[in-house]
């Protein structure tokens, strides 16, 4: 089947998705103790790999720090780049790369120990800040000292691991990340009293990024996505996707399932591979479930639309 898509075509030629990940974030991409990859983003990559391959087995993840992330993904050392990275102005204008799909909506915060008897990030001032170095969360944290007339000493480092060992060892008053990354910390240190302050501090959109000049390959991972979503509001999970799929009672499930229509072909793979991403990885919810839910972090923002959140699916069709 002709995709007129290098990436794609290329992707298929290795039959190998090569997918840039952090590898050290609880929650989105960290190995498990068998040394699979596990979480939002890594599933995340599974489900790209089913939809070009129809095999969600089919991903090697290349774990990048936040400096060699977009050159990894500009020279085509990787094909998707899946890496709690946020989406920007800038980096969409300048850097030849794009959002293909938000697979969350995250804000920066502030986590501090509880004994240091701090309620507010207004109560920093003069602190010393942990950070990692190269992200957007040092510009945001700047940001908001200065607008607030606050101080604060950044104290940078290159990996986000490197960066919570030097937290907890004392190396800095509060250490600022995503409030996911934040929480799936917390939930791995019970024992340290740690606190995350209640300001968010910016709005983080973080997913999907690819090179742009491929619009082909952007139109499969951002339909990737919208699947992963219009799956969980229909109700269509891995447990049941094959037995809706020989069902026909619902026209848009049997669109999204590939039974009927061309929409598969239409982005120059197989029309079942809303199919093959389902069965293999799940539904959004399910994704959720079973990567964030376990550590606590609160849906909130990334609840479906028309439960209160942002999260929706474009017509299938």
């Amino acid at each position: 089947m002709e995709s007129r898509s290098p990436t794609l075509d290329a992707v298929r030629a290795r039959r190998l998705l090569l997918c840039g990940v952090s590898g050290e974030s609880p929650g989105f991409s960290l190995p498990d103790s068998r040394g699979e990859m596990r979480g939002l983003d890594a599933d995340t990559c599974r489900a790209v790999a089913a939809a070009a391959l129809g095999d969600a087995g089919l991903v090697r993840f290349v774990p990048l720090s936040p400096q060699a992330r977009f050159t990894a993904l500009q020279s085509g050392e990787v094909d998707l780049l899946v890496r709690n990275t946020s989406w920007t102005l800038s980096r969409e204008a300048s850097l030849g790369l794009t959002m293909a799909w938000v697979n969350f909506h995250d804000g920066t915060a502030f986590v501090v120990k509880s004994d240091a008897g701090v309620t507010s990030a207004k109560a920093l001032d003069g602190a010393t800040v942990c950070l990692l170095q190269g992200t957007t969360t040092e510009l945001d944290v700047a940001a908001y000292f200065r607008a607030n007339g606050l101080r604060f000493t950044p104290v940078l480092f290159g990996g986000v691991a490197e960066t919570g060992a030097a937290f907890l060892a004392g190396r800095c008053d509060a250490w600022a990340n995503d409030a996911s990354y934040l929480g799936a910390f917390r939930a791995t240190q019970p024992d340290k009293g740690l606190v995350i302050l209640p300001e968010r501090i910016s709005s983080e959109p973080v997913g999907a990024m690819v090179r742009k000049g491929d619009d082909r390959w952007f139109d499969l991972v951002r339909w990737t996505g919208a699947a992963l979503v219009a799956a969980e509001e229909a109700g269509v999970t891995s447990a049941n996707a094959a037995e809706q799929r020989r069902s026909t009672a619902d026209p848009s499930v049997q669109r999204l399932l590939g039974t009927q229509g061309d929409l598969g072909v239409a982005l120059g793979v197989d029309n079942a591979w809303a199919f093959n991403l389902i069965s293999q990885v799940g539904n959004y919810g399910e994704m959720w479930e079973r990567s964030l839910a376990p550590l606590g972090i609160e849906r909130g923002a990334n609840r479906l639309a028309s439960q209160g959140g942002l999260m929706y699916a474009p017509p299938m069709r």
